[in-house]
């Protein structure tokens, strides 16, 4: 093929002057097909443009440039000037495209393009803002890529531009980093927009899409697998969509897509690791041996004393590296480049590798994390250590909420070591259970006990006591009750004959029996609640939380407050729950990602006091909090008569009874009975009845109901659709006797509805006086506890009878004045009472997410949480320390709990 004549005179133009504009870079780049279009994005872009300056901010491959360029693509005509920054750039050769870009907007508009043909130099920049203010309508001007903008002055000209064009210029900019521009005066005025990795990320359903798009669709369950494993990176998922459409076996090569694959390991260390500091890539490295590190702990793992520094300074720009908001702060890699970093980790040397995880145990058991501490010392080959740990922690060592150990798990040890201490084997046994590996726990424990049998008896006695106790983990993971109950029996067997008559709190065996006694409690607790006998759990819990009190035991400690703290709400006891809830939160072992599940179960419980107390928003922040121990069948109950109850006050009865039906039948299928499958029975017909299908309801409760001695909130229901049907006799010969000595152990909510419901009865048979009595004793009942709802949600009548009762005259004359005149809005008087104290009260929103400040979600899972933008909830946030005088968010909700404000 003959080649391209070019004439000395191109080149000679070309070596002359400055270079010319490239169309390229004037033009939104060619979109990805198949493209996925984000209406939820682009609408933000459009609310966005509204202000002055909109940020799309991400680290490399979240999208940035697709979704600024499907947007630009799509807006109307003459659409927004663009501008690619490339590296290099130096200030006027930016000014030189930024002209070109302006100037093309105004002629493709058919407008005197009032734009300098050469680019302004410093003193003509006040020409170029005139000019842009003159404008009828404003332009829209994408910069992507401005971070790669380094000349100062071109940045102070930009702003210039946008402070003095009279709002005339629109600016939406796509960066990997923070930029230097004065974005904290926009941010401050509420005119900044910002976009981050959070809402780039890919839902559940845009991963969906995109897989059908690739052709290669999955089942549900692997879609969210794989967007759990990438973290909803766009760069990540479309890699997996490309790869999955090749394979045989799709889903199962998505549920194995990790940061170990070619493609994805080349893109991470070609486009995120390659630009890090030497100090920031070593943390990294070094930190990949824990799943999250604090700044001490990385300080620990490098030697050095930056950790906080450069943590910190990573987690800025998001996408890659998470931070949580306990103090001091966590930080957890992307799953994709925790993967990457692992593998990078296991080219270093034994010598070294063992000196990390020497590292680690010291840190976690210095920090009272026993069980990170024993794997990391058998993943160093510190036998010695490795027991040590066991002996002294193996309460804590107990698996009640499953979660997987991050990393491959540490080598068995040797036999030789076992045969010379079998509670060594017993250690192995112990992290395998921790970790979720039974089958590898029980092979390690008839190990140990094969080498045990020539121990001297004091070491026997000791050795049969952390067998046992490891049985009883075994038992626990698989699902086996009676060999539980069995198993707790023979735990508390080993027991010192001594401390059981007689417990000398001077006595070290004190706190090996409260050990015991904390262990097999909270064991037969957990058996207890997932077979529904909720007053025997509530009892057990109790007794286990005082041994793990008095044994020193903190994780103990909070899996049974935070149980014991949602019992009491399941029995109506929202002081108690409130109080224990609270303090469960506090803890220092609620702290961090990998206590979240443990956490829920107080976050379940605060959620059904604010219901009670007809408090929805904060019901639904608390409820946000839970999903973390979703696969406890007890939670899961509790929390769909939660989102039931909401859902039924928001006028959206047919989504409550789905969700309450499928909850129950949920339940029925794990074989939990009890207290709660009768409270979703009775819900679900209740919510029938609602809607006008009483036969429906009717047939629900037909056996149980009408037994001879029914679950009471059973008979409270069918009283319930009684009336509704318009039997009122019926409704009474079912309503159960609520206010008879055997009454007192009810749920209160039962007793409370059930009095109130007899009530309402009374008056419509005429018998006022007797309507008024009972009414006030239900008052009597629910005024300690700060009960609202019954009243405030209840039927018309309920609250015409209150209205009748403030005449009769009532003890409860405030209570009753208020039920009255608040009976159809939310009630947080308290809250409202406590804001007079501030100068300036808070808003509602920032009293939601005031609440949400309390738990451990960052700023980007409080937003997720409430469908709105990371940028709103920190301007929230900011207005709440502000408001509260507060520089902390433990500072704030330190403050906000004087006021009782949550």
């Amino acid at each position: 093929m003959p080649q391209p004549q070019v004439s000395s005179n191109a080149i000679a133009e070309a070596s002359a002057g400055p270079p010319p504009l490239l169309a390229s870079r004037l033009t939104p780049p060619a979109l990805p097909e198949p493209l996925l279009l984000r209406p939820r994005l682009t609408a933000r872009l459009d609310a966005g443009t509204a202000g002055p300056v909109t940020l799309v901010r991400a680290p490399a491959g979240w999208g940035k440039t697709t979704l600024l360029a499907a947007w630009a693509r799509g807006a109307p005509e003459p659409g927004p000037a663009w501008v690619q920054v490339e590296e290099g750039d130096t200030g006027e050769r930016l000014w030189a495209y930024l002209a070109a870009a302006l100037r093309g907007v105004a002629e493709a508009a058919e407008e005197e393009p009032a734009v300098p043909v050469a680019p302004p130099r410093p003193d003509q920049l006040e020409l170029l803002a005139a000019a842009l203010a003159a404008r009828d309508r404003p332009v829209l001007l994408v910069l992507d890529d401005l971070h790669r903008v380094t000349d100062p002055a071109a940045l102070t000209g930009l702003e210039f531009l946008l402070r003095h064009t009279d709002g005339r210029l629109r600016l939406v900019a796509g960066a990997r980093t923070e930029l230097p521009l004065a974005l904290h005066r926009l941010r401050l005025a509420g005119e900044l927009t910002e976009i981050g990795p959070e809402e780039l990320a890919f839902t559940d359903d845009e991963v969906a899409d995109l897989l059908v798009a690739h052709g290669a669709p999955l089942p549900a369950t692997a879609v969210a697998r794989l967007r759990e494993r990438t973290g909803g990176w766009p760069a990540g998922l479309r890699f997996a969509a490309l790869a999955a459409r090749d394979r045989p076996d799709p889903q199962r090569w998505a549920e194995r897509f990790g940061g170990d694959q070619p493609d994805v390991a080349a893109y991470l260390r070609a486009e995120v690791l390659s630009g890090l500091t030497p100090a920031a890539r070593d943390l990294l490295l070094r930190a990949a041996v824990a799943p999250a590190v604090r700044a001490d702990l990385a300080d620990a793992l490098t030697g050095r004393g930056d950790g906080g520094q450069v943590l910190a300074g990573l987690a800025r720009d998001g996408g890659f590296l998470h931070r949580d908001d306990s103090d001091p702060p966590w930080y957890r890699a992307h799953p994709l480049l925790a993967d990457l970093l692992r593998e990078e980790l296991d080219g270093l040397g034994d010598d070294e590798r063992r000196d990390l995880h020497l590292r680690a145990a010291g840190w976690y058991a210095g920090h009272d994390r026993p069980a990170e501490a024993l794997r990391h010392a058998l993943a160093a080959g510190e036998w010695e250590r490795a027991t040590e740990l066991l002996l002294s922690g193996w309460p804590e060592l107990v698996p009640y909420d499953r979660e997987a150990a991050a990393g491959p798990p540490p080598p068995a040890p040797p036999a030789e070591a076992v045969r010379r201490d079998p509670e060594l084997a017993l250690a192995g046994a112990a992290e395998r259970a921790y970790a979720g590996d039974s089958a590898t726990a029980a092979a390690r424990l008839r190990e140990a006990v094969a080498a045990a049998r020539s121990l001297p008896a004091p070491r026997r006695d000791r050795f049969r006591r952390l067998a046992t106790a490891l049985e009883l983990t075994l038992a626990r993971l698989a699902g086996d009750h009676r060999e539980v109950r069995d198993a707790a029996a023979r735990l508390l067997a080993t027991r010192d004959p001594a401390q059981v008559e007689s417990p000398d709190t001077d006595d070290p065996r004190t706190g090996e029996d409260a050990d015991v006694r904390a262990v097999a409690g909270t064991a037969l607790g957990l058996v207890d609640l997932a077979e529904g006998d909720l007053r025997a759990a509530s009892a057990t819990f109790g007794a286990a939380l005082d041994a793990a009190r008095r044994a020193g035991r903190p994780r103990t400690e909070l899996v049974c407050a935070a149980r014991c703290a949602l019992l009491h709400a399941l029995a109506g006891e929202l002081r108690a729950a409130e109080r224990t809830a609270r303090a469960a939160l506090e803890m220092p072992s609620c702290q961090g990602w990998s206590s979240r599940a443990e956490c829920a179960h107080a976050h379940l419980a605060l959620a059904l006091v604010a219901l009670h107390r007809d408090q929805p928003e904060e019901a639904t922040a608390h409820l946000a909090l839970t999903g973390a121990a979703g696969g406890d069948a007890t939670v899961a109950a509790a929390a769909a008569l939660c989102r039931g109850a909401l859902l039924r006050d928001a006028a959206e009865p047919a989504a409550a009874t789905q969700l309450v039906a499928r909850a129950r039948e949920e339940l029925a299928s794990r074989s939990a009975a009890g207290d709660l499958a009768d409270r979703l029975l009775a819900e679900e017909a209740d919510l029938r009845s609602e809607q006008g299908d009483v036969d429906t309801a009717r047939g629900l409760l037909a056996d149980r109901a009408r037994a001879p001695e029914p679950a009471p909130v059973l008979a409270l229901a069918l009283a319930r659709v009684e009336l509704r049907a318009g039997d009122v006799r019926a409704a009474g010969y079912a309503l159960p006797d609520w206010d008879a000595p055997v009454a007192a152990d009810w749920p209160l909510p039962v007793r409370l509805t059930s009095g109130v419901l007899e009530a309402v009865l009374a008056r419509r048979s005429g018998d006022d006086r007797r309507a008024g009595r009972l009414l006030e004793r239900v008052l009597d009942l629910a005024g300690p506890e700060g009960y609202r709802r019954v009243f405030t949600r209840a039927e018309p009548a309920v609250r015409d009878l209150l209205a009748a009762h403030l005449d009769s005259g009532t003890a409860h004359w405030p209570t009753v004045s208020d039920l009255v005149r608040g009976a159809d809005e939310p009630a947080e008087r308290g809250a409202a009472g406590a804001e007079r104290a501030l100068d300036e009260p808070l808003t509602e929103r920032e009293l939601t997410i005031l609440r949400y400040l309390q738990s451990i979600l960052s700023n980007v899972e409080i937003a997720s949480e409430l469908s709105v933008s990371v940028n709103t909830v920190k301007t929230h946030v900011r207005n709440i320390y502000r408001k509260l005088d507060a520089t902390r968010r433990r500072e704030a909700v330190r403050r906000a709990r004087e006021l009782r404000l949550i």
